[in-house]
């Protein structure tokens, strides 16, 4: 309810309604809330204390999250709704908002679990926004100015800080491969939020600060990844399915934090995590190729990562990785990769020129 219609509701109540009210909001609210209403009733006392900061309650935002991506799901804030007024439409990026701040707030508490899973719920609405209409908005994520990096790595530190590292990586592996994004959140892919998002396997990498956190958090992200696959055909973020179009994009997006694991566990006694990585059947398409070609150079295996890289060029022959790692290794180039090799160089050239 807005003001006029809070007043309105009011109007029909009697003194004792409103007094019964008023103390159910004074006996169940925060210490902030509580302070507030004695303002109200003798705000020319003396020894009235300053307020408290504010406060909020974790059940009741774990519960208006929930709300509020359910009716965003079902079309509410487009049109024909009841139960999302005009005015609140217009308004959906203040109230998203909010709720991402309310849940910031009960994040600082020692219990964290209805914080952690409000912002799950409000980080799986993000992540679906810029693929689906929920809101009328040309780039939703840059409109609400949610910078989806940074309250993942809110909610990673926190859950780190408060449960350990074992509840982290048992929680952030699945959200790993569920938030990921190759090229950021926003739809247009330029702005203000655009500039500040970073990626999540960046984040990754500043908490993972010991060599068997690394062990662990990819034991805990290949078994997210089996989960995945067991779940039966996977679907495009614009709800097609195709099992292989589904590989490919989680390919796509994982794709750095992959060759972050190639860096971290190559090498060592957790190197069979990388071999279950280049062959598992949540993932596919030329980045994955790419990546066994780049654990084929690691090993020394020349003709392999040669013959891999070559293979991923015929799918995208303009690929600056893949480009540049077939002339660092020598790999032959398709024909339309050879061309795009050409483009590349004439255009490095006039730069240095």
């Amino acid at each position: 309810m807005d003001r006029g219609q809070f007043f309105d509701r009011l109007a029909v109540l009697d003194e004792e309604h409103l007094k019964k009210a008023l103390w159910n909001l004074y006996w169940r609210g925060t210490a902030a809330v509580r302070q507030r209403i004695e303002a109200e009733l003798d705000p020319a006392d003396p020894r009235r204390r300053p307020v408290e900061a504010e406060m909020v309650d974790p059940q009741w935002t774990l519960d208006a999250a929930r709300e509020f991506v359910e009716l965003a799901r079902s079309g509410a804030y487009l049109a024909g709704d009841r139960r999302v007024t005009p005015r609140e439409r217009t308004r959906w990026r203040f109230t998203f908002q909010r709720l991402v701040k309310d849940v910031e707030l009960t994040l600082r508490d020692h219990d964290i679990a209805d914080g952690a899973a409000a912002m799950a719920l409000l980080l799986d609405l993000a992540q679906e926004m810029p693929h689906y209409d929920y809101f009328r908005s040309e780039d939703p994520i840059e409109a609400a100015r949610i910078v989806v990096s940074e309250e993942v790595a809110l909610l990673w530190s926190r859950v780190q800080d408060q449960l350990g590292f074992d509840e982290l990586a048992r929680s952030a592996a699945p959200q790993l491969v569920r938030w990921e994004s190759e090229h950021g959140w926003t739809r247009t892919g330029f702005g203000r939020v655009r500039e500040k998002e970073t990626s999540l396997a960046a984040v990754l990498e500043r908490m993972l600060t010991a060599p068997d956190m690394w062990v662990t958090f990819a034991d805990q992200y290949l078994e997210a990844l089996d989960a995945v696959a067991a779940g039966g055909a996977a679907t495009t973020r614009h709800g097609r399915h195709s099992p292989d179009r589904g590989r490919e994009q989680r390919a796509d997006d994982l794709a750095e934090w992959h060759l972050v694991l190639l860096d971290r566990l190559s090498g060592g006694d957790a190197e069979d995590r990388l071999d279950r990585l280049a062959g598992h059947p949540a993932l596919g398409g030329p980045d994955l190729t790419y990546f066994q070609a780049r654990l084929a150079h690691r090993r020394g295996e020349q003709a392999a990562a040669r013959r891999l890289v070559s293979e991923s060029l015929e799918r995208l022959p303009g690929h600056r990785d893949y480009l540049g790692f077939a002339n660092e290794i020598g790999a032959p180039l398709p024909a339309d990769a050879e061309e795009a090799n050409r483009s590349r160089f004439r255009r490095l050239m006039s730069e240095d020129g």
